[in-house]
């Protein structure tokens, strides 16, 4: 217990460990006319007297979007007389810049009003050669008229850094840990979305959300999966959708009386063929008027209807589709999750990262585990803990109230939003048991005829022959699993069993003296890359795995040939 909060004390020294929920600002700095909303001190304090809701975050953060702006500035500017400029059209609360093919920088005002104050006194370019969409946009060019009389006041900004660093320069910063818990702190600490990131997120759903409102005036685009859920990394795609809510709740507080007034309004045959449609056009929109957007592709006869593009002044690649509902629910799950320890997230992003080394997941779809998979394993492992770190999907219903209710699509998608009402675990294995003890778990699993059912929290017989079956919480008759192969499970039981032998058999003081990798940075190096006289002494101590290893995925391998023989 004392080598996990030594970790996490590791991590909050070196500025960048968020809590879960909504952080603290860490933005640039600020004078007197620029005070950060509520003082961090404040916002951290209210961050633990009172753990937010999914749904309070995203009302938070979506307004913080509606008040901020995107500037591209110049390559060296004079930071404090761009503040004072836009200063004058009203307080700013936060700011940062980034670079992105140039610098930017994100300023978020009090008001709303300050961003009509400032489009109102905006140019629009001149084109000599092309003709300009006049669109008046949240994005802006800053420029200085006379570059050569200022340059003696240009000064280089604090850039904030929108990507993760390497693993090859992550592993030396984790050889000077003192526990693997503190490692993987550490890793977390790296890779995790900061502040800036999380609100450039929400301001390029919020320039979304403008083209699609000359449509569907009442409509709201807000991001899920990693970009929320607790788990995002540093350069992950952001994934938003079009949420028409708010109409329809609107057609439900029609008054009652003589008379009953309706919109008229365009009827289609599905609500999958309306999908494509809306899509379709709002995608076409973006790309032929959108300033900074590129690469779209309309991927409209996917199982979900989705938009692709590149948004250029963020840096983002993002996935745009309708309603979806049931990936909503599955983003709140992982960040209560998320909230509840701060163990879980620590242990995902460290077997995220083990998991993308060796090859075990791919940013391109294919038949290797997905990142969510892998997640959805890792959740149901510390289901399976004595006692629990996390509770059950069904726990997790039993404690929902009225409100807390959702049926969508015939399947009950129901849970507990309040974190307050969830009891603190009473386990106390530190980070370094947990990290080797998942490999030894997985290592031995009994994938031939064992499911993972994050509802139960229990492993059931398999309802088919897939080689890895995780029920999906939420639709239970799915697989989310489902595109996983043989050869890609076997790899990844191979690999597990070689993590936990290394962080057994390992010398810890001896590998620091020898100067070599050892506990989470030994596994995060890709086998047969480490020291060779190393790798020689080891491969002479797991020739009986390795046969164990390949026995096993031939029983496995034949058991599914009768399982399909059978069937037949």
């Amino acid at each position: 217990m004392a080598q996990r909060a030594g970790g996490r004390a590791l991590c909050l020294l070196r500025g960048r460990l968020l809590p879960p929920g909504p952080a603290a600002a860490r933005l640039g700095s600020s004078g007197p006319a620029l005070q950060r909303a509520g003082g961090a001190e404040e916002t951290d304090a209210e961050v633990s007297a009172r753990k937010k809701t999914f749904t309070e975050v995203q009302t938070e953060r979506l307004e913080q979007a509606d008040r901020s702006v995107l500037i591209k500035c110049p390559s060296k500017l004079n930071e404090k007389k761009l503040l004072q400029y836009l200063s004058s059209h009203g307080k700013i609360d936060n700011y940062f810049f980034f670079e992105n093919r140039g610098i930017h920088a994100l300023i978020e005002f009090s008001e709303k009003s300050s961003v009509a104050s400032l489009q109102a006194v905006t140019g629009i370019p001149k084109a000599a050669e092309h003709h300009v969409v006049p669109y008046k946009s949240r994005l802006f060019t800053f420029t200085l008229k006379n570059p050569g009389s200022q340059a003696a006041e240009e000064r280089p900004v604090k850039i904030s850094p929108q990507s993760h660093i390497p693993v090859n320069e992550l592993i030396p910063k984790l050889c000077h840990a003192d526990s693997i818990s503190s490692q993987m702190y550490i890793l977390l600490n790296e890779y995790q979305l900061t502040e800036e990131n999380i609100k450039l997120r929400y301001l390029a759903c919020s320039l979304v959300r403008d083209f699609a409102r000359a449509y569907f005036p009442d409509s709201t685009v807000k991001p899920f999966g990693s970009s929320v859920n607790t788990f995002g990394k540093l350069g992950c795609d952001v994934d938003m959708f079009l949420d028409f809510h708010d109409i329809q709740k609107h057609a439900t507080k029609m008054k009652k009386g003589p008379f009953e007034m309706e919109y008229q309004m365009k009827r289609l045959p599905s609500e999958r063929l309306a999908t494509q449609k809306i899509l379709s056009i709002i995608g076409d929109c973006l790309d032929n008027f959108g300033p900074g957007y590129s690469s779209v592709q309309k991927i409209l006869n996917a199982r979900c209807p989705l938009v692709k593009f590149s948004h250029q002044p963020t840096g983002f690649q993002c996935d745009l589709s309708v309603s979806n509902s049931i990936a909503i629910r599955c983003s709140e799950l992982l960040y209560i999750y998320g909230c509840l320890d701060p163990r879980v997230r620590a242990l995902v992003f460290s077997l995220r990262c083990w998991a993308r080394v060796h090859g075990l997941t791919n940013s391109v779809p294919g038949t290797w585990i997905t990142n969510f998979s892998l997640t959805m394993m890792i959740m149901f492992f510390l289901q399976k803990r004595s006692p629990p770190i996390i509770p059950t999907l069904d726990q997790l219903k039993e404690l929902a109230d009225e409100k807390d209710k959702h049926v969508i699509g015939g399947y009950d998608c129901s849970f507990v939003s309040d974190l307050s009402k969830i009891k603190p675990t009473k386990n106390t294995e530190t980070l370094d048991e947990l990290l080797c003890d998942f490999f030894q778990y997985f290592g031995n699993f009994d994938f031939r005829k064992n499911s993972l059912n994050l509802r139960k929290g229990k492993e059931v017989n398999k309802p088919e022959s897939s080689p890895l079956y995780i029920w999906n919480p939420f639709e239970q008759d799915l697989n989310i699993s489902k595109n996983v192969n043989q050869p890609q499970l076997e790899k990844f039981v191979a690999m597990a069993r070689e993590s936990a032998w290394i962080l057994q058999k390992e010398d810890k003081t001896q590998q620091m003296i020898n100067k070599e990798p050892w506990g989470l940075a030994a596994v995060l190096i890709p086998f047969g890359k480490s020291n060779p006289n190393t790798m020689k002494s080891r491969t002479k101590g797991i020739g009986s795995e390795t046969i164990k290893s390949l026995l096993d995925s031939l029983k496995l391998s034949d058991a599914n040939n009768l399982q399909k023989a059978v069937g037949k």
